[in-house]
Protein backbone atom coordinates (compact mmCIF):
# COMPACT_ATOMS: atom_id res chain seq x y z
CA UNK A 1 0.00 0.00 0.00
CA UNK A 2 0.85 3.73 -0.93
CA UNK A 3 -0.11 7.08 -0.96
CA UNK A 4 -1.40 7.65 -4.17
CA UNK A 5 -3.65 10.80 -3.64
CA UNK A 6 -4.01 13.53 -0.91
CA UNK A 7 -5.76 16.34 -1.12
CA UNK A 8 -5.56 20.55 0.40
CA UNK A 9 -9.41 21.75 0.36
CA UNK A 10 -9.19 25.30 -1.36
CA UNK A 11 -11.79 28.43 -1.77
CA UNK A 12 -11.61 28.64 -5.29
CA UNK A 13 -9.88 26.30 -7.73
CA UNK A 14 -8.47 28.35 -10.10
CA UNK A 15 -6.55 30.45 -7.88
CA UNK A 16 -5.56 27.61 -5.93
CA UNK A 17 -4.00 25.95 -9.68
CA UNK A 18 -1.83 29.29 -10.91
CA UNK A 19 -0.40 29.99 -7.19
CA UNK A 20 0.35 26.20 -6.85
CA UNK A 21 1.70 26.06 -10.37
CA UNK A 22 3.23 29.49 -11.54
CA UNK A 23 4.37 30.18 -7.92
CA UNK A 24 5.31 26.89 -5.84
CA UNK A 25 6.26 25.33 -9.23
CA UNK A 26 4.10 22.43 -9.20
CA UNK A 27 2.90 20.69 -12.40
CA UNK A 28 -1.05 19.93 -13.48
CA UNK A 29 -1.38 15.74 -13.50
CA UNK A 30 -5.09 15.77 -13.99
CA UNK A 31 -7.71 18.47 -14.67
CA UNK A 32 -10.77 16.39 -15.43
CA UNK A 33 -14.09 18.83 -15.41
CA UNK A 34 -16.71 17.28 -12.86
CA UNK A 35 -19.24 20.07 -13.14
CA UNK A 36 -18.55 23.27 -11.50
CA UNK A 37 -15.58 21.91 -9.98
CA UNK A 38 -12.66 19.84 -11.37
CA UNK A 39 -10.87 16.62 -10.43
CA UNK A 40 -7.57 18.92 -10.60
CA UNK A 41 -4.39 17.03 -9.11
CA UNK A 42 -0.44 18.69 -9.50
CA UNK A 43 2.76 17.02 -9.07
CA UNK A 44 5.93 17.94 -8.16
CA UNK A 45 7.98 18.22 -11.73
CA UNK A 46 10.75 16.35 -9.38
CA UNK A 47 8.64 13.17 -9.14
CA UNK A 48 5.70 13.48 -12.06
CA UNK A 49 4.95 10.17 -11.56
CA UNK A 50 4.68 10.37 -7.45
CA UNK A 51 1.72 11.17 -4.93
CA UNK A 52 -0.34 13.79 -6.63
CA UNK A 53 -1.98 16.89 -4.35
CA UNK A 54 -6.14 17.15 -5.32
CA UNK A 55 -6.73 20.80 -4.88
CA UNK A 56 -10.07 20.23 -3.80
CA UNK A 57 -12.96 22.71 -3.61
CA UNK A 58 -13.61 23.30 0.07
CA UNK A 59 -17.42 23.73 -1.07
CA UNK A 60 -18.73 21.22 2.50
CA UNK A 61 -19.14 23.03 5.62
CA UNK A 62 -17.15 21.02 7.28
CA UNK A 63 -14.07 21.45 4.94
CA UNK A 64 -14.41 25.51 5.93
CA UNK A 65 -14.78 25.07 9.70
CA UNK A 66 -11.83 22.64 9.50
CA UNK A 67 -9.34 25.23 7.00
CA UNK A 68 -10.61 27.77 9.54
CA UNK A 69 -9.84 26.13 12.53
CA UNK A 70 -6.50 25.09 11.37
CA UNK A 71 -5.14 28.95 10.08
CA UNK A 72 -6.53 30.48 13.41
CA UNK A 73 -4.52 28.41 15.38
CA UNK A 74 -1.43 28.69 13.11
CA UNK A 75 -1.42 25.14 12.10
CA UNK A 76 -0.02 24.26 8.52
CA UNK A 77 -2.40 21.82 6.29
CA UNK A 78 0.27 20.35 4.94
CA UNK A 79 4.31 20.04 5.10
CA UNK A 80 6.44 20.36 1.49
CA UNK A 81 9.90 19.65 1.99
CA UNK A 82 13.02 21.62 0.06
CA UNK A 83 16.69 20.72 0.18
CA UNK A 84 17.63 24.57 0.81
CA UNK A 85 14.78 26.25 3.06
CA UNK A 86 16.73 29.59 2.76
CA UNK A 87 17.04 29.77 -0.59
CA UNK A 88 13.49 28.58 -1.30
CA UNK A 89 12.10 31.46 1.23
CA UNK A 90 14.14 33.92 -1.03
CA UNK A 91 12.24 32.89 -3.65
CA UNK A 92 8.88 32.34 -2.52
CA UNK A 93 9.01 36.31 -0.46
CA UNK A 94 10.25 37.33 -3.85
CA UNK A 95 7.23 36.80 -5.64
CA UNK A 96 5.22 37.75 -2.74
CA UNK A 97 4.38 34.73 -0.94
CA UNK A 98 3.27 35.55 3.19
CA UNK A 99 5.34 33.82 5.70
CA UNK A 100 3.82 33.59 8.66
CA UNK A 101 6.83 32.05 10.30
CA UNK A 102 10.77 32.85 8.80
CA UNK A 103 12.59 29.96 8.54
CA UNK A 104 13.49 28.23 12.05
CA UNK A 105 15.50 25.59 13.61
CA UNK A 106 12.95 23.08 14.72
CA UNK A 107 14.90 19.95 15.76
CA UNK A 108 16.23 17.76 12.85
CA UNK A 109 14.45 20.06 9.95
CA UNK A 110 14.33 23.99 9.50
CA UNK A 111 10.58 25.31 9.62
CA UNK A 112 8.63 28.09 7.87
CA UNK A 113 5.33 28.55 7.30
CA UNK A 114 3.11 30.38 4.54
CA UNK A 115 -0.18 30.81 3.07
CA UNK A 116 -1.33 29.50 0.27
CA UNK A 117 -3.83 32.43 -0.46
CA UNK A 118 -6.32 29.52 -0.77
CA UNK A 119 -7.28 29.37 3.14
CA UNK A 120 -4.24 27.37 4.63
CA UNK A 121 -0.93 27.42 6.31
CA UNK A 122 1.67 25.09 4.72
CA UNK A 123 4.92 24.17 5.84
CA UNK A 124 8.16 23.91 4.13
CA UNK A 125 10.84 21.59 5.87
CA UNK A 126 14.64 21.00 5.30
CA UNK A 127 16.18 18.78 6.81
CA UNK A 128 19.46 20.39 9.13
CA UNK A 129 22.64 19.90 7.52
CA UNK A 130 24.97 18.45 9.85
Amino acid sequence: MRIGVTSVFVDDQDKAEKFYTEVLGFQVKHKVPLGEYSWLTVVSPADPDGIELLLEPDQHPAAKAYKTALSADGIPMMIFTVDDIDAEYRRLTDLGVFFTQPPQPMGQVTSAVFDDTCGNLISLNSPVSE
